[in-house]
């Protein structure tokens, strides 16, 4: 007797200390099973009992299978069957494994029986049987539960329940009319339907996660000792209908990254792959944390005291912390007006402003902002690098093409002034080779982007003369056309055509010293030149 309160006491402390998650079975107890599979049955009819282990460890080895009745001593057999005969209290252990649940047997002397089956479970088919002894044949059988009557058939004698529910437990009775009109009562007997699986339990490994870290959910639940091979499906979902995971084979899920709109009530399900029984767990409160942005800090690429004219500039605005949807904003600090913004799930951002001009330099900064207000950056100071000769080569105020413009005003001007035959030297009314070089105006500060300067005459004042060349006159075709580029101007050579061969090469010598003398006397020409 010693003994085999040890045993159950060892038993006991396994159960206490069992987890709840994983649908396999933790407990590992012997099994036992009823042939036929009646609680109750007729004093003189024999009941084979039949004992399963699963091979768990235990305090000590047995060579066979033990078996409990009631107070008398434990019996071993070297099979895992029993036939008993008297009713009473019966378990089993068997080698490697802990005693079974008890099973209580009936062997009845009444007239009349209701025969239950041992072991039910939620899914199963539930019959129940009206049993007379003897050969008397009954007539009518009307079947109670809870006292109220729920079937009275004359083509069945047993009750038939096809998919039974823990809804169905409960005491049952049955009340047979045999065909002299006797009627017979059987004794109450009480139905207890067991659970296929317990009603899952969802578990997170944090319901308060920062934003952005993963979240593990389980489903856990405990399927019977009796059976533990059952398959089971399991789904994840949220509270608004949400389909976090459709069913699948595993009770685990991992969500990579949570964020502070996932916040809400989430649940698990469980089902047979069948789909017969389902089972829903609790809700469960998931409230995700946002880590306000802080740190805001600006930077450029290249750095702000390197950036060249006419190249990229990349305005790159990250956070220290912050977690969440940032919204990032770039400014310029004279203007305060907005250079772009993006929103994105990140702790940086970049801004590229494709083509960078030395009216761009200033101070720069950006914002973020994750909910939580606004943080604004210290400031940049960007200056921009000129390389001489970049804006004289840019005749059209900046646009694309002013390297080549600037080297055919320059091939132009050096074939007009050494080509040896006069016929070169053609006015502007006479076609499209006249030579245009840029000359300066005065920038002063008219409002008009400068005064205009008087046409330059080079040669003596008196009247042309047919044979002798004409005066060289470098004249302004237009006025500054853009006020704020001072240094923009455009200009023409215009040379008439001489009248001899031999006196135009003599006057072109001084022509040419004088044109030279006022070429390289003039900045802007002499720039065109570099």
């Amino acid at each position: 007797m010693l003994e085999e309160v040890s045993v159950l006491l060892w038993a006991s402390l396994l159960v206490l200390a069992a987890p709840v998650s994983g649908p396999v079975a933790t407990v590992h107890k012997s099994v036992i099973s009823v042939q036929p599979p009646w609680t109750t049955v007729f004093r003189g009819e024999r009941v084979n009992l039949t004992c399963n282990g699963f091979h768990f460890y235990a305090q000590e080895k047995l060579k066979g299978y033990r078996w409990f009745s009631g107070k008398a001593r434990p019996r071993e057999t070297p099979g895992n069957t029993l036939e008993v005969r008297d009713s009473g209290q019966y378990r089993c252990q068997a080698p490697g494994s802990l005693p079974s649940n008890p099973v209580h047997l009936i062997f009845s002397s009444a007239s009349l029986i209701l025969q239950v089956p041992y072991s039910v479970f939620e899914g199963d088919e539930l019959v129940l049987r009206c049993q007379k002894r003897g050969r008397e044949k009954l007539a009518v059988v009307k079947y109670t539960w809870n006292q109220k009557i729920i079937s009275g058939s004359d083509e069945s004698l047993d009750l038939l329940i096809p998919k039974a529910s823990l809804n169905n437990s409960g005491c049952y009775q049955c009340i047979a009319f045999l065909e002299n009109a006797y009627v017979l009562r059987a004794s109450q007997t009480n139905v207890q339907i067991q659970e296929l699986f317990s009603r899952p339990k969802l578990e997170v490994t944090d319901s308060q996660p920062i934003e952005g870290n993963p979240v593990n959910l389980t489903c856990g639940t405990r399927l019977p000792l009796e059976r533990p091979d059952t398959p089971l499906r399991f789904g994840f979902f949220r509270e608004d209908g949400a389909v976090i995971s459709n069913w699948s084979g595993s009770p685990d899920l991992q969500i990579t990254a949570m964020w502070r709109e996932d916040s809400g009530s989430y649940w698990c399900g469980a089902e047979t792959v069948t789909g017969g029984i389902r089972k829903r767990s609790l809700p469960l409160q998931i409230d995700v944390q946002r880590i306000p942005v802080s740190g805001v800090f600006l930077e450029t690429q290249p750095q702000e005291d390197q950036v060249v004219e006419g190249e990229m500039l990349v305005l790159v605005c990250s956070v220290a912390k912050g977690t969440g949807n940032t919204t990032f904003s770039w400014h310029r600090e004279d203007t305060r007006e907005s250079l772009g913004q993006k929103s994105q799930r990140s702790q940086r951002a970049e801004l590229e402003i494709p083509v960078i001009w030395e009216s761009h330099a200033g101070h720069y900064y950006c914002t973020a902002d994750n909910g939580y207000g606004l943080i604004q950056s210290e400031a940049v100071n960007v200056t921009v690098r000129s390389i001489p000769g970049i804006k004289i080569g840019l005749v059209a105020g900046g646009t694309t093409g002013g390297s080549l413009s600037i080297l055919l005003a320059v091939a132009l001007l050096f074939y007009c002034w050494h080509q040896r035959k006069p016929e070169m030297f053609v006015s502007q009314s006479l076609g499209p080779a006249s030579c245009i070089p840029m000359t300066p105006l005065s920038t002063g500060d008219d409002s008009q982007g400068g005064t205009i300067r008087r046409p330059l005459t080079i040669g003596p004042s008196e009247p042309l003369n047919p044979l002798r060349p004409a005066p060289v006159e470098l004249q302004h075709l237009y006025i500054n056309v853009h006020p704020r580029e001072r240094d923009l101007v455009y200009s023409e050579i215009q040379i008439t055509q001489p009248g001899a061969e031999g006196e135009a090469n003599t006057f072109r010598t001084s022509l040419e010293d004088q044109f030279f003398f006022y070429l390289f006397s003039t900045p802007a020409c002499l720039n065109c030149l570099l």
